[in-house]
């Protein structure tokens, strides 16, 4: 009965790979870079392939979102900066304009279109712009592994889907 093996070892690797969710890796991420950084807000920004348009993909805020960084991406003109723009981006914050402080980096990953990762709340220095710079790097990494692990699910399907069947 080679079949039950095979059917045994492809249900195993299959569940091994399908254990990483993009989405909670992603939430994963975007928390550990506002703890990185020392603040409680974070995610990442998706940017088109023509660096027309830019899109939160991930928002991570304390409860309530006190500083209202939701509105803010969505009003203040840092989605089309970050649209067009190839390198860091920082603000500092003004509680005047309701500014609250930016800080936001490339996620050199190969497999998406432009994406940054970002946190906000407070002043950032350069020192902020190394770190999230670093964090951004293994963060790509882990974005392109799951993507990796899904297309493997998706591949190991398909070998399972048309294997062939006992006589």
């Amino acid at each position: 009965m080679p079949y039950n093996r095979v059917d045994v070892a492809m249900r195993e690797l299959l569940s091994a790979f399908s254990c990483l969710q993009s989405a909670e890796l992603t939430d994963r991420l975007a928390r550990t870079a506002a703890a990185v950084a020392g603040t409680a807000y974070a995610g990442f920004v998706r940017v088109d392939a023509l660096r027309q348009e830019a899109c939160p993909m991930h928002v991570h805020t304390p409860p309530g979102d006190p500083l209202r960084l939701r509105r803010w991406l969505d009003e203040s003109g840092v989605l089309k900066e970050l649209a067009a723009s190839c390198e860091t981006v920082r603000l500092p914050p003004d509680v005047s304009m309701g500014e609250p402080g930016f800080l936001a980096t490339p996620v050199p990953v190969v497999a998406r279109d432009h994406t940054f990762v970002w946190v906000a709340g407070r002043g950032f220095c350069d020192g902020d712009e190394h770190l999230l710079g670093r964090f951004a790097t293994a963060a790509g990494r882990a974005l392109e592994a799951a993507s990796g692990c899904e297309s493997a699910v998706r591949l190991l399907r398909g070998v399972r889907a048309f294997r062939p069947v006992p006589p």
